[in-house]
């Protein structure tokens, strides 16, 4: 649902930035580093937020795979920490049945 909702916002920002990119169609001067540019509104505005979209995506894709990356370093590391103790989730949790079982049986006087 989440996902559902940020394509919804991208669409909705992306709508609105190309209206305001049709409205404003003047031209404009840039200036750079190593001269002046005249380029219609609209360019500069769709490319600002291209470069925008680039920029943030970019920093996403880095930052998925920072989290994968380390997703693999904590697996293993409890995979060492399993064979180094001895533990395993089936062994406690039948440990752990057998115990309650034996809490719920009833006494015998």
């Amino acid at each position: 649902m989440k996902i559902q909702w940020s394509l919804i916002a991208a669409l909705l920002f992306a709508l609105i930035t190309a209206v305001f990119a049709v409205i404003n169609v003047n031209p404009v001067s840039v200036n750079l580093l190593f001269g002046t540019v005249n380029v219609p509104l609209i360019l500069l505005i769709i490319g600002c937020s291209l470069i925008g979209g680039l920029i943030v995506g970019t920093f996403g894709i880095y930052r998925q795979y920072q989290m994968q990356k380390e997703i693999r370093s904590l697996a293993e590391q409890l995979i060492h920490i399993r064979q180094a103790t001895g533990y395993t989730p089936e062994v406690q949790a039948a440990k752990e049945e057998k115990k309650k079982e034996q809490q719920d049986m009833p006494v015998e006087p």
